[in-house]
């Protein structure tokens, strides 16, 4: 009886995990019921627009409530096979058909670094080109290549690039700088080594979801004050946090209920980030001279006007930006296609605004 025991008690932490990932931070808070029917902004209550699929979804996260996400949480997670993490990835597409998936380890600032490549086309087929660079969401704390092996592999198809998706280290055990480092690290190391693939690659798209999206932006920046082995073609940061300095309006209307709360992110700060610094909030950087964006946000999101904020700078900067905002979608939508089907049509939205940034507006139909 003892196995089938473990096996119950894991699958509950690995479930609390799940809830964590989309989001790019913990687990998804409690839903009160008709919690959307009362947000407050200058004092006036309003009900924003919640889709039916995604009020699903939340009122399931209500009925399964999940542990604190702490110190001894985390270790518990770090103690799961990595095949009972992936078998728990339920909310999001399987990964599918692709022409080729690959292993490639490189060395890193800390250690050796897992990569793993997506490509619907096998070597043999794969013309020279660009590559997606791609750093998971998690709050820096969770999340790996598997858990985000879905969504890696739909951009690999929509875009018909290979998807390079990134192993970071993680905190408590290793915080700030070491994501931005791995994530910088990653990127020049991809830019110099298409062989370690069997592929050529010419130029470099940045991207990921969450803490993953701001891993983008802030490897993005590195990238244009010290450029890498190829240049960097566009930026894709999905629902990123781009400012620790102070919250914003959307972190206070949707702070609870949506899926982000405060409840569901470590009470703790153990990325111990310094919020001055351009490697944590790169808000505060200078824009100019970055690639063309394409910026995802949700309209449900905490981290919604971070977004945003980062999206009309660019603008102001001089830079072409595309923006999508998922409107009625939560944080994480895009690792949860099939918990929220809905969520499905908003990725291939924001990937044929990629597609479209990329190449032109004539690829972003049919080719």
């Amino acid at each position: 009886m003892a196995k089938p025991k473990f096996r119950g008690f894991a699958a509950t932490i690995a479930g609390a995990l799940l809830l964590c990932l989309g989001a790019g931070s913990a687990m998804a808070d409690h839903h009160a019921e008709g919690a959307d029917d009362a947000v407050l902004t200058d004092n006036v209550a309003y009900a924003p627009f919640v889709r039916p699929d995604v009020r699903a979804y939340l009122d399931k996260l209500a009925a399964n409530p999940r542990p604190p996400m702490t110190r001894e949480l985390l270790a518990m997670i770090r103690k799961l096979p990595p095949e009972m993490i992936a078998s728990q990835m339920k909310d999001d597409l399987p990964v599918g058909e692709l022409g080729e998936i690959r292993d490639v380890t490189m060395p890193g600032p800390g250690g050796d670094m897992q990569l793993r490549l997506y490509d619907p086309r096998p070597a043999d087929e794969r013309e020279a080109g660009p590559v997606v660079v791609f750093y998971h969401g998690g709050a820096f704390v969770v999340g790996s290549i598997q858990t985000h092996a879905g969504l890696s592999a739909e951009m690999a198809r929509e875009l018909d690039l290979p998807v390079i998706s990134v192993e970071y280290r993680l905190a408590p055990e290793y915080p700030w700088p070491a994501a931005p480092d791995d994530a910088e690290a990653a990127a020049r190391w991809i830019a110099e080594n298409g062989d370690a693939f069997d592929r050529e690659f010419t130029g470099l798209i940045i991207s990921g979801d969450s803490a993953g999206g701001n891993l983008t932006l802030v490897t993005t920046l590195a990238l244009r004050d010290k450029p890498a082995a190829v240049p960097v073609l566009m930026q894709l940061p999905i629902y990123p946090a781009s400012d620790r300095t102070k919250t914003y309006p959307s972190g206070e209307m949707f702070a609870e209920g949506y899926g982000l709360g405060s409840g569901s992110v470590p009470k703790e700060d153990l990325y111990k980030a310094d919020p001055e610094s351009w490697r944590a909030s790169p808000l505060l950087a200078d824009l100019a001279g970055l690639p063309p964006t394409v910026l995802v946000t949700a309209s449900l999101d905490p981290l919604r006007d971070q977004g945003r904020a980062f999206a009309a700078k660019l603008v102001e900067s001089g830079v072409s930006t595309a923006y999508y905002e998922a409107h009625g979608n939560i944080h994480g939508f895009a690792t949860y296609r099939k918990a929220i089907p809905s969520a499905q049509n908003d990725t291939l939205a924001f990937l044929s605004l990629a597609k479209s940034m990329l190449y032109g507006p004539e690829t972003s139909e049919g080719n």
